[in-house]
């Protein structure tokens, strides 16, 4: 009997995410899972229910009929209290835990034997390069960070001349350098501000350089 991977919709107020897309079902399902999908679970990132279908995915209308039939549940929000409720024993949960901000749900999980997987934990080593699920999102988070910026700020990014005058460009200033902050550089850079960073480790002095200058 294959492995059932069930791909519940995210609980959390505002988040639109979706831990499983349909390009990875297919290769899922090649590689023998069976993938068990809540229905409209992928709807806030614009994969439908019927793309699901399409790469053999099979949908399931409730959470709680959902879990009560997996092997392995994958989520990008930690689990709620609620949703812990739904997992039996033998359960494999895997998700962006951050087991220091919520100590009430990883104590339940224990308590109820429940193998958890924090993928923000996983080494950001060469032999887990495959699993490193911090890059991408730190750098939207980079990303979206200036535009969110962009709009507060009381003028325009960029240098503009008028025929009233010429508008000097913004500054911008960018405490740290990792993947994020490296990504809020070349955007604010994109977008016509003059950039500097800073950032503790001497390593990332280049890397800032390349990018401001």
């Amino acid at each position: 009997m294959p492995i059932r991977v069930a791909v519940p919709k995210e609980s959390v107020a505002g988040e639109r995410r979706v831990a499983v897309v349909p390009d990875m079902v297919s290769r899922l399902t090649k590689l023998g899972f069976e993938i068990l999908i809540e229905k409209n679970a992928g709807v806030g990132a614009f994969h439908v229910d019927e793309a699901y279908e399409k790469a053999n995915a099979r949908l399931v209308n409730d959470a709680k009929t959902l879990c009560s039939d997996a092997d392995v549940v994958v989520k990008v929000q930690p689990p709620t209290l609620d949703e812990v409720d739904l997992y039996h024993e033998s359960t494999i949960v895997v998700s962006f835990m951050q087991p220091h901000r919520h100590p009430a749900e990883i104590a339940k999980l224990r308590d109820k034997k429940i193998t958890t997987f924090a993928m923000e934990l996983v080494p950001r080593i060469t032999r887990a390069q495959s699993m490193d699920a911090l890059s991408s999102q730190a750098t939207v988070t980079g990303y979206k960070s200036v535009l969110l910026a962009a709009n507060l700020c009381a003028r325009f990014f960029p240098m503009l001349t008028t025929a009233a005058g010429t508008i000097r460009p913004a500054k911008v200033l960018i405490l740290g350098a990792g993947v994020a902050g490296l990504q809020a550089i070349a955007t604010a850079r994109r977008l016509g501000a003059i950039v500097e960073a800073y950032d503790v480790r001497r390593a990332a002095c280049e890397q800032v350089a390349m990018r401001v200058n």
